[in-house]
């Protein structure tokens, strides 16, 4: 891959503590493009100064949603190295999503090569202060201009940067859930699977909904029958019922998160049953009130593990592991995120060097 390099005229300087920054609210100096026409194939591959992205109001990503997007971290271990987890995985989702959308697919292998080379370039951007990195967010997004519905002829892709602590403001603490009855998040034959802009903005309301009732997140329930657990906000989810863990199965409505594949394997090497299976909401709920339901987790990149504290189903709230983050969910923090900053052996070799 040619990549051109441009430097920032006046660069600014990265920030010296990202206490009270928030998540994804600034951004490095540069940003990686690359464009795609059915004559060139994927082309242009360019790292330049961070700046607005013109397009013509007629564009398809306006019109009909045509984008899919990735979210993935870089690391600065406490050896002053640079990490990525698992960048091929999502180079490789970015390809599943990018077919599910009828976008045109940028190879893998040359998804981790940007993806690299623009963190190589922006180093200064990623922290050192403890339980931080670089957040980063890679997307691909049709340019035809025409309103017709047709198939997506050019398109782009870009790569921006933000340096981030925790995902929530209150860090592992752990979260408030309401059930969601009436909005679904996808459904199974549509683009559930994929990481597009889409499922997320179908998600908005159910979540506005609950952050005014004092909840931190919704559990979405399946979009057929309505009693299927799927996710939890914009992460997958675990249960630990019994002495099992529980996570919904990969049924085409449901993201299948690189976080939620490093968790199954740590778990497994834990000694403690996985089991990937349709979770009815009565069956979890039933569990929550014999007190079986030992523990809840979200899982995802932003947060890592985002611990359940309590479920509200119908006005009535269901404390999870009296309220506390639960012993396996802590373990599963500190093994990944261990693994991640270099404080943990790699045994799987899923951390990259920059």
């Amino acid at each position: 891959m040619d990549i051109s390099i441009t430097a920032p005229a006046s660069p600014p300087a990265p920030p010296a503590t990202l206490k009270g920054v928030g998540f994804g609210r600034i951004f490095t100096d540069r940003m990686f493009a690359a464009d795609f026409s059915p004559e060139k194939g994927w082309h242009d591959f360019r790292i330049i100064p961070l700046s607005n992205i013109s397009l013509h109001p007629a564009c398809c990503v306006f019109h009909y949603g045509a984008e899919v997007f990735e979210g993935l971290k870089a690391y600065r271990a406490e050896d002053g190295s640079i990490r990525l987890f698992r960048p091929l995985d999502n180079g490789r989702r970015l390809w599943n999503s990018c077919e599910r959308m009828g976008l045109p697919q940028l190879p893998p292998e040359d998804f981790v090569e940007a993806v690299r080379t623009f963190v190589r370039e922006e180093a200064p951007w990623v922290p050192g202060e403890p339980n931080t990195s670089l957040y980063l967010r890679p997307f691909v997004f049709c340019t035809d201009v025409q309103l017709g519905v047709h198939g997506i002829r050019n398109a782009s892709f870009y790569i921006i940067a933000s340096p981030v602590g925790s995902y929530y403001p209150h860090g592992l603490a752990p979260v408030h859930i309401a059930i969601e009855r009436e909005d679904v998040r996808a459904v199974r034959g549509g683009t559930g699977y994929a990481k597009c802009g889409g499922n997320y903005a179908a998600a908005t309301r159910a979540t506005v909904k609950a952050e005014k009732a004092g909840y931190d997140q919704v559990l979405w329930l399946d979009g057929v029958e309505r009693r299927y657990i799927e996710e939890v906000g914009a992460m997958n989810v675990m249960f630990k019922i019994g002495g099992t863990v529980v996570t919904p199965s990969l049924t085409g409505s449901i993201l299948p998160g690189i976080t939620r594949s490093t968790c199954i394997t740590l778990l497994e090497e834990m000694g403690l049953s996985v089991e990937e299976r349709r979770l009815d909401v009565t069956e979890l709920l039933d569990a929550a009130k014999s007190g079986t339901l030992e523990e809840a987790w979200g899982c995802g990149t932003a947060a890592v593990i985002s611990p359940i504290g309590s479920l509200s189903f119908d006005g009535v709230d269901y404390p999870v592991s009296g309220g506390n983050i639960g012993p396996v969910s802590q373990k599963l923090y500190d093994t990944i995120t261990g693994i991640q900053y270099g404080r943990l052996p790699d045994a799987h070799e899923w951390v990259m060097r920059v």
